[in-house]
């Protein structure tokens, strides 16, 4: 008994991608269909790095064709496209880099470094190439964070920098190249071509996702991010303190100014879990980025716990995705990476590089 190229489709229509909320027929992730008589197979190609979620995603597709009378053999490959999507207007892609995300705070004291590293590391082992550029000039954590305080990187041609590796990231900070006390005592215009050259001189691999650790505030790093980089969109990270969540309007605000999309926010520290006996309590207050969220249209991406073994673990250059996989939190930072990389794949894609370069000559 033959079945039917719509019968497949009908059937797919009724499996929703857990990540997404959405179908595979209208996403238009079903990809090389072949019906033979009874045996069916075809890819479902995923816009974000899902390596966690391919087994679950393989069975609910084989679930939903083997339930179709008369079916035979059925063959579903999974697999992962990421693209580079739109950025300000008048910028086009870093070479190198597909997308670039900043992770920022309105004020310092929310945990926007350990979140930023976590979520770069919860990327890259769901199967994306991931770079991680430590843009606070003044005080980069990144090294320490990554295990990698100390190093050096390469400069292999004199002009280009490589990027440092630590645990499947590339990862460039000025903490690489000053003493760990030395303090950076410069004005604006020296930061912002600190930053830029970090940016641009470094030699990124095919990176699907540079993560941007941001500086806390709103000033000129934040510009010449907005003005000069390619920013595909943007993460604000805070905490349910009323205090932080001020300051955090004002980062949001000003992104909206400079047309860098929010992506959506994280809530760090939501409540506190004691490490004796697991009690938890919410002591910096409650709903507050869920607040947020509902007053500006944004999304809450996740929240994550006050826990010691988070800041241990990331002083010692094991943050908690590649120090403790399996724990509560590194779950969080793996789903909270996965709705990130759903909210870029769902912007604009970027074709400038579809299109070709006219050239007029006289002739």
């Amino acid at each position: 008994m033959a079945v039917s190229t719509e019968s497949v489709l009908a059937a797919l229509r009724n499996v929703i991608d857990p990540n997404t909320g959405k179908d595979y027929v209208s996403t238009r992730s079903t990809r090389n269909l072949k019906v033979d008589g009874a045996d069916i197979a075809l890819d479902i190609e995923l816009g974000y790095p899902a390596k966690s979620q391919v087994d679950l995603i393989r069975r609910m597709v084989v679930d939903a064709l083997k339930a179709i009378p008369g079916v035979g053999n059925v063959s579903v490959g999974v697999t992962t496209k990421i693209v580079a999507h739109l950025v300000q207007r008048g910028l086009k892609p870093l070479p190198g880099v597909k997308n670039i995300i900043a992770i920022a705070s309105g004020k310092g004291g929310v945990g926007k470094s350990t979140t930023a590293v976590n979520l770069a590391l919860a990327l890259a082992q769901e199967g994306a190439v991931v770079g991680l550029l430590d843009a606070d000039i003044y005080g980069p954590s990144q090294p320490q964070m990554l295990g990698l305080a100390g190093q050096k990187p390469d400069s292999q041609d004199g002009t280009s920098i490589e990027p440092l590796l630590a645990h499947g990231l590339q990862a460039m900070s000025i903490g690489f190249m000053i003493d760990v006390d030395s303090p950076m005592v410069w004005r604006g215009p020296m930061v912002t071509q600190a930053l830029e050259q970090l940016l641009k001189q470094t030699n990124w691999h095919d990176v699907d996702y540079l993560i941007v650790d941001m500086p806390p505030g709103t000033g000129d790093t934040q510009l010449t991010l907005a003005q000069k980089v390619p920013v595909t969109g943007a993460v604000i990270v805070t905490t349910p303190q009323d205090i932080a969540l001020i300051d955090a309007r004002k980062g949001l605000k000003m992104f909206e100014k400079v047309g860098i999309p929010i992506l959506g926010l994280v809530e760090n520290m939501t409540l506190h879990i004691c490490s004796h006996c697991r009690h938890e309590e919410r002591i910096f207050g409650q709903g507050g980025g869920e607040q947020i969220c509902r007053d500006y249209g944004s999304e809450l991406l996740g929240a994550l716990p006050l826990e010691i073994g988070i800041r241990e673990m990331t002083d010692a250059g094991q943050p908690t995705v590649v120090g403790a996989p399996d724990s509560r939190a590194a779950e969080i930072y793996r789903a909270i990476a996965r709705r990130l990389a759903i909210k870029v794949a769902e912007r604009a894609r970027d074709m400038s590089a579809k299109f070709p370069n006219i050239i007029v000559q006289n002739s």
